[in-house]
């Protein structure tokens, strides 16, 4: 699975559609120049491994910028690339003198080709596709070449179209087909199903909707480009240069930058509502649990926000606003008043004040269950992030609720703990340390080295242990940086058993954010650097960069065979140890070994592990495949082959397991009062239910046996 910069850019990809803009603000290139200096100081002085701004480094940002701003080379032709040449060993010495001639120029030009470019979906989409024609067309862009002419442009546009509606085209068939068949079906079992007729369209019919709905699907992207101005598509500029030092390092222009905390701190300011952009207007997506205007009860799924007030502050009309700078005016200080004039679904209009307030993003939180395992009572934490609030000591974070979740645990009398980790990209090294002390006495817990400098060992000084019980962490692909912090800790001191992917994601490497602001008095917002600034290591000496956190027993999953992690990104810093720390591991358990052999041979075993497998490998075929038919009946017969394949792997979907889970009984209040938070919990349970690494991971905790000698608890 590569990895590039279209992760980090603020560029909108939707059905592999990238579409064009018109900068939504004039450049301000006085802000440009301040900016890249600070960032070019930024990155020499601070980060662990500086590069060279030399050539080499020059055309890499070169490459990486058209590659970018163009990925699938719709946009510009060979003869744009060839007259951007010129820079492509310039850059360094632009980069270094704050010149912004390439930036300008090249964005001139993308600017022309995009414009350019609406013409030639239009045109192209209101003419029926020959889909009788025996034609195919490869979608690994990056083999492709720049177009040499318009024409050739053209016939790009046309083939990557012509995918788009062929594949919509094939939906709608299907869809009809299947109602039809529903319908026939349903006439002799339910009275009044006979009178229902289902509209059958011809072919020509359908391929002519599937042409509407993409030219639609183009059309709303559009809409959205153009929302994005200069300070958005400087940020990707900025973005090649800081990528070429590691992929850790990126550039948060003001808004990226307040997201980044609003993610970190697991809350914000303001009503509680998830709103997105429809057409002109802002749409409420979601009320989020607990949040003021779930509270308040006026405000619903689906109303769409027509002004803003501030109090008793005349209302601003938000239609046609950007969904960036709406939201501005929505959110706000806790305690401050808001007036919202929505329109509900009834069409009526209505003014609804809502007091903002703290909104705490729950998802992002500690949650626990409890489960029997052969009449043993298991307790189960899942933890999403490592978070922290930087800006507020005194709300919570992750070390402080695992303790508290702990505790209750403990009330519930389970007998063992597991830590579900999987898809946990990190957060605050300081909270990874504080949990992993939850499960030892004093002592190192990570090697964390700066550029240059001698390593400096980051330990647990608490002796107290919240947590001497059986203990498994359950890990995946993505589990990333403090979550391999604390999973390696476990595994050095053999006080856990790492069970879930080969190995974890692999990141080690620390970042520091710094708002430049901080560094360059300036009238505006200058955004914030996130910055590689140290290599951590575990307290044997190995670093976790690339190699990840390697399980004690691993099980198959559907990412098996794909590179995913850190070694599959861009600019990766390299795997290299240093001298261990002093520690002894504690060796809890009495039959450590016998338990995890015996799990690796219940996994070579099982059949739906051995089908989970098979999986696996027929994933990464059908993900090598990238030639795609464009005619119907070859495009329907690859696709019921596909169909057919998948029969085999039927069973996957099917598992469900035998154990039942079971929300704690301090939750058991909350969940009456919050039918919101009660159905997410009956979501999860029900999914952890349907878990097979979950079963095996409880199955591995309810086998291991303490050696109560070996763990002294003060």
């Amino acid at each position: 699975m590569k990895k590039n910069l279209k992760i980090i850019f603020p560029i909108i990809i939707v059905a592999g559609m990238l579409f064009g803009f018109q900068i939504a603000n004039k450049p301000d290139p006085e802000k440009d120049k301040i900016l890249m200096g600070l960032v070019r100081y930024a990155l020499k002085q601070g980060h662990y491994e500086p590069h060279l701004i030399d050539d080499t480094f020059s055309e890499k940002v070169f490459t990486d910028f058209i590659d970018a701003l163009d990925p699938y080379k719709r946009f510009f032709l060979q003869s744009d690339i060839d007259e951007f040449a010129k820079y492509k060993y310039l850059l360094d010495d632009q980069i270094k003198s704050e010149d912004l001639s390439f930036y300008n120029i090249v964005m001139e030009r993308f600017d022309q080709r995009v414009l350019e470019s609406q013409g030639y979906y239009r045109e192209i989409l209101q003419n029926p596709f020959d889909f009788s024609k025996d034609e195919s067309f490869d979608v690994d862009y990056d083999k492709k070449t720049f177009s040499s002419s318009k024409a050739e442009l053209v016939k790009n546009w046309q083939n990557q179209l012509k995918v788009s509606t062929l594949s919509r085209l094939h939906e709608k068939i299907q869809l009809q087909e299947s109602m039809t068949k529903n319908v026939a079906s349903s006439e002799d079992n339910i009275e009044g199903e006979a009178d229902k007729e289902v509209i059958v369209k011809s072919f020509d019919e359908l391929e002519k909707e599937s042409r509407e709905a993409a030219s639609k699907s183009l059309d709303d992207l559009y809409t959205v480009m153009e929302e994005l101005d200069d300070t958005d598509w400087f940020s990707i500029f900025i973005n090649t240069m800081t990528i070429q030092f590691d992929p850790h390092t990126n550039y948060f222009a003001p808004k990226d930058k307040k997201r980044f905390d609003q993610t970190m701190a697991g809350k914000l300011e303001g009503i509680g509502a998830r709103l997105q952009k429809r057409d002109d207007y802002t749409r409420v997506a979601e009320l989020i649990s607990g949040g003021p205007a779930w509270r308040g009860g006026e405000l619903e799924v689906g109303d769409l926000i027509l002004k803003v007030g501030q109090a008793a502050e005349p209302p601003v009309d938000i239609v046609g606003m950007r969904l960036d700078d709406a939201i501005e005016y929505i959110k706000g200080k806790k305690g401050t008043e808001v007036r919202l004039t929505v329109k509900k679904i009834d069409g009526s209009v209505h003014v609804i004040s809502i007091i903002r307030d703290i909104v705490e993003l729950e998802e992002t939180f500690v949650k626990s269950t409890v489960v029997d395992v052969d009449q043993r009572k298991f307790g189960v934490i899942n933890l999403p992030k490592f978070y922290i609030d930087f800006n507020e000591r005194n709300f919570r974070n992750s070390a402080t609720d695992m303790e508290q979740e702990i505790a209750r645990l403990k009330e519930e009398n389970v007998e063992g703990l597991l830590i579900d980790l999987r898809n946990n990209g990190g957060g605050s090294l300081k909270t990874a340390i504080e949990i992993a002390g939850l499960f030892i006495s004093d002592g190192p817990v990570v090697q964390v080295k700066y550029r240059g400098e001698k390593p400096n060992i980051r330990s647990d000084k608490d002796k107290r242990i919240q947590w001497d019980g059986p203990l498994v962490v359950l890990v995946n692909e993505l589990s990333a940086s403090a979550s391999e912090i604390f999973a390696a800790a476990m595994q050095d001191y053999n006080r856990a058993v790492i069970i879930g992917s080969k190995q974890s994601f692999g990141k080690g490497t620390v970042q520091n954010v710094l708002p430049l602001n901080n560094y360059f008095k300036y009238e505006k917002d200058l955004g914030a650097l996130k910055m590689t600034i140290q290599k951590f290591y575990r307290i044997n000496g190995g670093s976790t960069q690339l190699k990840g956190v390697v399980s004690d027993i691993a099980m198959p999953d559907k990412y098996t065979y794909f590179e995913i992690g850190e070694r599959d990104e861009k600019n990766p810093l390299s795997w290299d140890k240093i001298e261990p720390a002093e520690y002894t591991p504690v060796n809890v358990y009495a039959n450590f070994h016998e338990v995890v052999n015996e799990s690796k041979k219940r996994i070579a075993d099982n059949p739906h592990f051995i089908i989970i497998d098979d999986n696996a490998k027929w994933l990464k075929q059908g993900r090598d495949k990238t030639l795609i038919q464009l005619n119907y009946d070859k495009f329907k017969n690859d696709i019921e082959q596909r169909e057919k394949e998948s029969e085999a792997f039927g069973d996957i979907a099917l598992y469900e397991s035998n154990l039942t889970f079971n929300s704690p009984q301090y939750e058991l209040s909350l969940l009456e009062k919050d039918s919101i938070l009660a159905k997410k919990r009956e979501i999860w349970h029900k999914n952890l239910k349907k878990d097979i690494y979950m079963e095996e991971a409880l199955t591995v905790l309810s086998e291991l046996e303490i050696n109560k000698n070996l763990l002294v608890k003060n």
